[in-house]
């Protein structure tokens, strides 16, 4: 066994036992064996942003938007991941750790219940996602997630490098997040692959619980998920490559204090135009016995036009209204009209290595007939907001690493 220069001075001296060196080499052999498959990569989000004219109290409730990021520069968020990944091993198995620095972590609001952020997070820091992941040699390999994981429905991502628009949808604020339990997925085949997974709870809060002492469901009670994704054959010719998905979610959710299900159909539509992709998203809540109608639904469109240049676009109608209307504020007031349509245009020119640059557009319009937007320092009284449209103008400037 090779034995470092120092822990042998340090045997050479007595200050420790030629035994005890070589116990200690071994650790550390074994502990740097360990670390030479982890991977640390990751990636800076900064933002710009104007938003249309004066006084932004109330602007269009949207993940990781608001007032806070409105007619100035921002740092979005720092992620850090550690990770090594499965193998191809037959008794794979692996780890990921999703640290994310910097205001966008207050929103993730996977805070325990006891941590430091409390309810809130309002540390700025904030534990994305943190799993074992093994596989089980059964037949094609049957993958498992144990820990805290990403939601498994929605067309766009937390993950700001992975979405076609820097502002996100209605549809992705309306689904859930993240999830403390267990996830086993399985690929049939190139074309068929399935998920099923049990959690906790449908809300964030990492080791969260349906039960007492703080929420009123029994002790059994748990939220499951499902989902299946479908993948277009070679055959199918210029349609190949196409994806169908479809997932649910059904658990506590602590917001409402009561049982709720989220449903999500999505799809991306390869076409014989090169670097031309179509998707779309429906996302539908709905809360226990509570009446109402929380929906959305959304087409995109994406054109890489040269290696470096892209564009990307949004259309999206949200329908949020009834008892169980999501977008509240603290005290229970609407924050959005019952009906809405978001249209976003994305210009990308990643001109520099590892840089994600682009420009945005978006339009939020009122088709309710009611305008909330807008608030203090306009003609409206302040604090309320009466306009029916939201104009904002941002840049995006991610560095990946």
């Amino acid at each position: 066994m090779k034995v470092d220069q120092w822990t042998m001075a340090l045997a050479a001296a007595g200050l420790i036992t030629q035994a005890t060196a070589m116990r200690a080499e071994e650790k550390v052999n074994s502990a740097l064996t360990a670390l030479s498959s982890t991977t640390l990569s990751g990636y800076v989000d900064t933002s710009a942003q104007w938003n249309f004219g004066t006084g932004n109290a109330n602007l269009p409730p949207y993940k990781f938007g608001g007032a806070g990021k409105a007619d100035g520069f921002n740092l979005d968020v720092v992620q850090l991941r550690l990770e090594k990944p499965l193998d191809e091993t037959e008794w794979a198995a692996g780890y990921r750790v999703d640290l994310w620095l910097g205001p966008d972590a207050n929103s993730l609001r996977t805070s325990s219940l006891f941590g430091n952020g409390g309810f809130a997070g309002q540390n700025d820091f904030a534990l994305r996602q943190a799993y074992v992941s093994l596989r089980l040699p059964i037949y094609n390999g049957l993958d498992w997630k144990i820990g805290v994981f990403d939601s498994i429905i929605g067309y766009e991502s937390v993950e700001a490098p992975s979405d076609p628009n820097y502002t996100r949808s209605y549809g992705h604020t309306l689904e859930p997040q993240t999830h403390t339990g267990v996830l086993a997925s399985y690929r049939f085949s190139n074309l068929v692959s399935a998920s099923l997974g049990i959690a906790n709870t449908l809300g964030p809060a990492i080791n969260g619980r349906a039960s007492a002492p703080f929420n009123p469901m029994a002790e059994s009670y748990k939220t499951y998920m499902g989902s299946i994704a479908l993948t277009a054959p070679e055959s199918w010719a210029s349609l190949s490559g196409s994806t169908l998905y479809a997932g649910a979610v059904n658990g506590f959710d602590p917001g409402y204090l009561g049982s709720a299900s989220s449903y999500y159909v999505g799809a991306t539509l390869a076409t014989p135009v090169s670097g031309l992709r179509f998707g779309t998203a429906w996302d539908y809540l709905d809360v226990g016995n509570l009446s109402g109608e929380n929906w959305a639904v959304a087409g995109y469109i994406s054109y890489q036009a040269t290696e470096k240049l892209s564009f990307h676009a949004r259309a999206e109608y949200l329908k949020d209204r009834g008892a169980a209307k999501f977008f509240i504020d603290n005290f229970g007031n609407p924050t959005n009209p019952d009906e809405v349509l978001d249209l976003t245009l994305t210009l990308e020119y990643d001109l520099w290595k590892n840089v994600l640059s682009r420009l945005e557009l978006r339009w939020d319009h009122s088709l309710s007939g009611q305008g909330v937007y807008g608030g203090a320092n306009t003609t409206d009284t302040a604090g309320t907001g009466d306009l029916k449209n939201a104009w904002m103008l941002a840049a995006n400037v991610i560095y990946r690493f």
